[in-house]
């Protein structure tokens, strides 16, 4: 395997990230990888190192470089998510337009990456934020997967669920059963608007696990039949769409 940390240029500034693939058989697909709330960490390093093993050029960028190159939630007492929340609600669809222009900068000039073939996964907080890169830039991203994503539909005019008309590429939301932050009316209202827009998609219920349950180091929360079977849908997703070089 292949590793860089990296800077890539935003509008922005620097935003540095994690870029791993395969040493053989490229170029390679593309996978963007949205981070969750707790921020770019080496837990999230190993599992973009997984997706890459099968055979992706992963690109795992720091949401939070505006505020910090190296921030990660280390303990979760109220001051420390007090902070962690004050750096995600700097995040939206500005910058993850901002964020994405970059990384389609990046990969279109990777010689490791063949940027025809690219998907995005976000977790958690970032699972609007795929929602949002699908629909910003049409005809980039063949598919999408939102992992327990947050607030996915809200009264906000640029609400995810909104965005379902605009997005063509596939998508896949796997959904905990206990999760404060996707309860399941948000989720029904997702549904059907995807529905209603003929979005190619698939919502999946998780039951018995709870939000973060993909995280091995969340503790008693990581829930690892349902944080397999992720990676599983994960493997099929992105195995099926990006499989082809375009004509």
């Amino acid at each position: 395997m292949i590793e860089h940390h990296i800077d890539i240029p935003t509008a922005d500034g620097a935003m540095n990230s994690f870029v791993v693939h395969p040493e053989e058989g490229g170029p390679h697909p593309v996978v963007l990888f949205y981070m969750d709330a707790p921020g770019k960490r080496e837990e999230l390093h190993d599992m973009a190192r997984r997706l890459a093993s099968v055979g992706y050029c992963v690109v795992l960028p720091n949401l939070y470089y505006r505020a910090s190159r190296d921030y990660w939630l280390r303990e979760r007492t109220p001051e420390a998510m007090a902070v962690m929340f004050g750096h995600m609600n700097q995040l939206d669809a500005r910058t993850t337009q901002v964020d994405t222009a970059a990384m389609l900068a990046y990969v279109d000039a990777l010689p490791a990456a063949d940027a025809s073939r690219m998907g995005a996964v976000g977790y958690c907080m970032s699972g609007p934020f795929v929602m949002w890169a699908a629909a910003q830039f049409p005809g980039r991203l063949r598919s999408i997967a939102s992992i327990h994503g947050a607030n996915m539909a809200t009264d906000a005019p640029d609400s995810p669920h909104r965005m379902a008309p605009k997005i063509t590429c596939e998508s896949y939301f796997a959904c905990a059963e206990v999760d404060k932050w996707a309860p399941p009316a948000d989720i029904q209202k997702l549904e059907a608007a995807l529905k209603a827009a003929g979005t190619p998609h698939r919502i999946e219920w998780y039951p018995g696990a709870e939000h973060g349950f993909v995280f091995p180091q969340r503790g008693t929360i990581y829930h690892r039949a349902s944080a397999e079977r992720h990676w599983e849908r994960l493997f099929d997703l992105f195995g099926r769409t990006l499989a082809r070089a375009s004509a």
